[in-house]
């Protein structure tokens, strides 16, 4: 929409056309970084899922919505938990396959933040969380696991 303003205000059609392919090739190129996983987010206490792209670093996750990454968000994680989605959560969660997961993010200093994510992608969606969570899994725990997953 501001594409068609800036051409009726005269700006080149040209220049429109070089501000449109510079942000497709930018989300492009951020959504295929290593450990980028493609997921859909809801905030607590909104319905709608988003879809986007995060990217674990350390504790903290950041998401980029999709398509003109116009919406950016990093948040600090204190633990997350992961269950499979369920078929009313599903309805929502278009284009992710039929194995769904949902992670839940406890966030610092408070709140929750969803993702959905392909059951293939899991380990990228758990991110630090993941050798804490094979830990829990394997019922027992050595002090050097502990201290390697911290």
């Amino acid at each position: 929409m501001i594409w068609a303003i800036l051409a009726l205000l005269g700006v080149p059609l040209w220049l429109c056309a070089i501000g449109i392919s510079v942000l497709v090739f930018r989300n492009r190129k951020l959504r295929n970084r290593a450990g980028s996983v493609p997921a859909r987010t809801r905030v607590e206490g909104k319905g709608r899922w988003h879809p986007g792209h995060g990217l674990w670093v350390h504790d903290v996750f950041a998401f980029r919505g999709s398509p003109a990454a116009w919406k950016e968000g990093l948040v600090q994680v204190a633990s997350v938990s992961v269950k499979p989605a369920g078929d009313e959560e599903k309805k929502g969660l278009h284009r992710l396959g039929k194995d769904v997961v949902i992670a839940t993010f406890e966030l610092v200093p408070k709140g929750s933040l969803e993702l959905a994510a392909r059951a293939e992608h899991v380990s990228l969606l758990l991110g630090p969380f993941a050798t804490v969570a094979a830990i829990r899994e394997s019922g027992t725990v050595a002090a050097s696991q502990v201290a390697a997953s911290s």
